[in-house]
């Protein structure tokens, strides 16, 4: 369809907390899906909520495919997540270094539950429910937390290890998710 433009930190619509969607399989929804994949390929992300584009609907997408980008990263599959909820399954967390497409040139280290339990429905409406561990986790955490307005820094316990990725990490490419 089109490659949309992503809202960037700092404009006021990536705070607020973006509505359920109530109709399935309809030609909006296929529509800003078409939108979603076609904006988050375009710019190697491997994630996209549908507020980052200036949707503030509960849909978000994600996928993960072996590259040179995240080399040590497990494959996730293309999903369609819409409405979701997140259940973390035990206290036990882990700091990673995050990126986001509405923070481009940054990275920030963070912490997320190590395992969750996510459960929504696709663009059909069918029901998702997965358990699931360590990148895809982190993945659907971060994407999942811009629908309730949440961008990475927030989640920052220590604001040395939040900065420009050439700083950070001289001599390697910016990765953002």
């Amino acid at each position: 369809m089109s490659i949309r433009t992503v809202l960037r930190m700092g404009d006021a619509r990536l705070w607020q907390v973006a509505a359920p969607v109530r109709e399935f399989g309809g030609v909006v929804l296929r529509e800003l899906l078409a939108d979603m994949r076609d904006t988050m390929q375009a710019l190697q992300g491997v994630g996209l909520a549908a507020p980052q584009i200036g949707v503030s609907l509960r849909v978000v997408i994600f996928s993960v495919t072996k590259s040179e980008r995240y080399p040590d990263a497990p494959e996730v599959p293309e999903t369609v997540l819409i409405n979701p909820v997140i259940t973390p399954l035990g206290d036990e967390s882990e700091e990673g270094w995050e990126g986001c497409l509405s923070i481009p040139s940054m990275r920030g280290l963070v912490p997320r539950f190590n395992r969750i339990r996510y459960q929504g429905y696709d663009e059909h409406g069918a029901l998702i429910d997965r358990t699931v561990s360590g990148f895809h986790a982190r993945v659907v955490q971060h994407e999942c937390d811009h629908l309730d307005g949440v961008l990475y820094p927030q989640r920052i316990r220590d604001m040395k290890n939040f900065g420009f990725s050439e700083e950070l990490f001289p001599g390697r490419d910016a990765v953002d998710e």
